[in-house]
């Protein structure tokens, strides 16, 4: 007779332990969007609606595109806010981060992701704009312009996958990305991960430079770990892959200014897989290489980022001041 009562005695924890779990992240959940509620502008695109941020009332429109795990909110820190200075910056959350509706999980590729950014911020007013994106926002980036030919002016990819690589799927997405994955895995983590995890997890990415002061407070990590979310990202990193090597045959086609930023010390995305093929095959492209830099180049190499647009602008025809050149 142990059985019977094991068994419902294990049946009984499990539901308290859902139940527990299912409480948590959904308050976690409330309490990231009540402390970061959205702080720009909403885009329907026929029924995706788009959540970004405008910075700046003159010159050429530039469009930010923020990597995986993050929102609007990481580029918009300090970037958005330099480049405001001489452009119109348009800062949209990707589909299914920030405060945008999320794609099909179906059709959720950097073309699609592209594609209804572009349509998102020629609607805000963004025409012809130079695109930067920086970490899995640069191959969106990217994506943009090979699958979207003349509808932007220059590409500024910023620590961005562009090629395939050797290892396989980090750990981390090998358990969240399948069905079973998405349904239990990612609601744990989002409601069990403490905050001294979290911090440290921002904190690497930014190796091995230091995080800058401010930064995790503003970035707002609550938001991405919400379910939905991250069951986005999951997916996204799973096919990101793939479909880079459907575009790579695309590079040479390329016809527009191009300048690539990347650290040399960038241990998530390597600058010699990705930055350094990337600017040989696509004509005319030119590359910023950072010596020690890590993968947060828009923070960490704040000046050299915004030189960089200023140079694809400068290209592109636009009467830009060209700035000191950063140290």
């Amino acid at each position: 007779m142990i059985w019977p009562r094991l068994v419902t005695s294990l049946v009984v924890l499990l539901l308290i332990l859902s139940g527990a779990t299912w409480g948590l992240e959904s308050w976690r959940a409330r309490m990231a969007e009540q402390r970061y509620p959205p702080n720009g502008t909403f885009v329907d695109v026929g029924d995706q609606r788009v959540h970004m941020v405008i910075k700046g009332d003159h010159g050429p429109a530039v469009v930010l595109i923020h990597g995986a795990s993050g929102s609007a909110r990481d580029l918009t820190f300090d970037l958005a806010p330099e480049l405001a200075k001489g452009y119109r910056v348009f800062v949209p959350d990707r589909p299914g981060f920030g405060y945008s509706d999320p794609l099909p999980a179906d059709q959720d590729t950097i073309e699609n992701q592209a594609e209804l950014l572009q349509k998102a911020t020629k609607m805000a007013g963004a025409d012809d704009p130079i695109v930067l994106g920086h970490s899995y926002g640069g191959a969106v980036a990217i994506a943009w312009a090979v699958y979207q030919p003349g509808t932007l002016s220059g590409l500024v990819p910023v620590s961005a996958p562009s090629h395939s690589w050797d290892s396989g799927l980090p750990l981390l997405y090998e358990i969240t990305s399948p069905p079973l994955g998405q349904a239990v895995v990612v609601p744990l983590i989002s409601a069990w991960t403490p905050p001294a995890i979290i911090r440290s997890e921002v904190e690497s990415v930014f190796t091995p430079q230091e995080m800058p002061i401010g930064y995790l407070h503003w970035f707002g990590p609550g938001m991405t770990l919400r379910v939905q979310t991250m069951r986005v990202n999951a997916r996204q990193r799973a096919s990101l892959k793939s479909e880079i090597q459907a575009m790579i045959p695309h590079y040479p086609d390329l016809d527009l200014p191009v300048v690539s930023v990347h650290g040399t010390a960038d241990t998530i995305v390597g600058e010699q897989i990705h930055a350094v093929p990337f600017t040989k095959e696509v004509p005319g492209a030119e590359l910023i290489s950072l010596d020690g830099i890590g993968h947060m180049v828009p923070h960490v190499a704040l000046q050299q980022t915004v030189a960089a647009v200023d140079r694809v602008a400068k290209r592109a025809g636009y009467d830009i001041p060209m700035r000191p050149a950063a140290e």
